[in-house]
């Protein structure tokens, strides 16, 4: 199995241990971007994911700059429904793959944070924000894909007469992610790539197995992402002090991160899986930390995987054995964790493709 692997993509520091401000430098830092994206290219990534949300910049722009400054580094933009017309993304994305081929991939994100959605005026609920995705990917596959002129009436979108030449040369493919029985109905059916965040093993075979049976009616067979943040260091006792010293940083700034950053996760599903979990032990299997995630709430992508490099690059294995071809990594210090990284890509790869056992 070919693995992907996708790191992130960001204008300025922020994660739980690194917060830079406005006062201490530009939201839009491009040299930082700059920065990043070649880090990443250098360490054998496939893509960055360029994330989204309300207080975020244009990830189009961002998109844009990091295919422009690379070379063979992908983008895996992160888009919500609901705010621009599905044929208008439909030749947003197609466009921007016209200029960097092949590099392009989109990310769904229908949104699980009411209070988000409203600071950009979408007040709907998410049942409504989930039918009116689905009806989004019908209307952007059909401006992708038509060859003449078509029509579409739905609840949210009505289109007549639809058609453009501006589209993918191939495939953009497209990323899909939630927890809720909505989403897994909905990503079933469009998802060329699922993606979860990082659970126990029991729970990502679990959640493998109801988009595969969500998927199947469709004929379709979706691809799995896992979303991790690896502390891997020389030796497993390094790593987990470097953990704790996380963790110790993380409490003194999480209040912070929230306010600065609008974190919350208590309306989501994804969240309340891993929360639950972190009640359940602050370690699972090999060595699945989850004290980050209950310290912040869990408002995305927070566990960790604490090992050496060997040991983590072993507990990456474990989540491709179950069938997961994509692994989204990413540190708390963005930069310097995306050159180091670099060593749990190659050994990955050097395992997998040797079929050393993990």
């Amino acid at each position: 199995m070919s693995i992907e692997f996708i790191g992130i993509a960001a204008t300025q520091a922020h994660t739980e241990t690194e917060i830079e401000k406005a006062a201490d430098g530009p939201v839009v830092n491009a040299e930082y971007l700059r920065a990043l994206a070649k880090a990443h290219e250098e360490a054998g990534f496939d893509r960055v994911l360029v994330a989204h949300s309300s207080a975020s910049p244009d990830g189009f722009i961002v998109a844009d700059q990091v295919l422009t400054g690379t070379d063979r580094l992908g983008v895996l933009l992160a888009h919500r429904p609901g705010f621009v017309a599905p044929t208008l993304a439909a030749r947003k994305f197609a466009t921007l793959d016209a200029f960097h081929p092949g590099r392009v991939a989109l990310h769904v994100i229908t949104g699980g944070d009411d209070a988000d959605q409203a600071r950009d005026g979408d007040i709907t609920d998410k049942p409504t924000r989930y039918r009116r995705t689905d009806e989004f990917l019908d209307v952007l596959r059909l401006e992708w894909e038509s060859t003449r002129p078509f029509d579409y009436d739905g609840e949210f979108y009505r289109v007549r007469g639809g058609f453009t030449p501006v589209r993918p040369d191939g495939r953009v493919p497209v990323y899909f992610g939630g927890a809720s029985a909505d989403a897994v109905r909905v990503g079933g059916k469009h998802a060329d790539v699922y993606a979860f965040w990082g659970e126990p093993l029991a729970g990502i075979a679990e959640r493998i197995a109801e988009v595969r049976a969500a998927a199947a009616p469709y004929g379709r067979d979706p691809r799995f992402s896992v979303s991790l943040r690896p502390i891997p260091a020389a030796t497993e006792a390094e790593a987990w002090e470097r953990a704790r010293d996380i963790l110790r940083l993380t409490k003194e700034r999480v209040g912070e991160l929230k306010k600065v950053f609008n974190i919350d996760g208590s309306a989501q599903q994804g969240s309340k899986r891993l929360l639950d979990f972190a009640d359940q032990a602050e370690v699972h299997d090999k060595r699945l930390w989850t004290a980050i995630a209950k310290e912040t709430g869990a408002a995305g992508n927070s566990t960790a995987l604490v090992g050496s490099y060997e040991q983590v690059a072993e507990s990456l294995l474990d989540y491709v054995d179950l069938g997961v071809s994509t692994l989204l990594i990413r540190g708390f210090t963005p930069l310097a964790d995306a050159t180091d990284y670099g060593n749990l890509v190659r050994l990955v790869r050097e395992r997998a493709l040797t079929g050393a056992p993990s």
